[in-house]
């Protein structure tokens, strides 16, 4: 089985940066694609950014292109997403994913596992 834990979140202000950490739980990490989602208040699950197992491709929404960096350390069991020049519409709770399938995938029913997430607020 995987288990996803999520930590880092917190109350940052507008400009600000965070970085979350998606720690996994399993038999090898190496072999899953990881994804980062998030769920603001009152709305749908959206796609943040995608991971391949070796971590030579990546993926992001174009909301959050150019700020937003995934990134992995296998060696940790441990994805990360680094998010710079914090918005008040970055606001939302994060979680993050993985699925067994190679490709870089956005809809969430794609995704196998997920951790329960973690607070993002950004002040304005």
């Amino acid at each position: 089985q995987v288990q996803l834990v999520e930590s880092g979140g917190g109350l940052v202000q507008s400009g600000g940066s965070v970085r979350l950490s998606c720690e996994v739980t399993a038999r090898t990490v190496r072999m899953y694609t990881v994804g980062w989602f998030r769920q603001p208040p009152g709305k749908e699950r959206e796609f943040v950014a995608a991971i391949s197992w070796s971590g030579a491709s990546q993926l992001y929404a174009d909301s959050v292109k150019d700020r937003f960096r995934i990134f992995r350390n296998d060696a940790k069991k441990t994805i990360y997403l680094q998010m710079n020049n914090l918005k008040p519409e970055d606001t939302a709770v994060y979680l993050c994913a993985a699925s067994w399938e190679v490709e870089l995938m956005t809809a969430v029913t794609e995704y196998d596992f997920w951790g329960q997430g973690t607070q993002v607020t950004v002040s304005s």
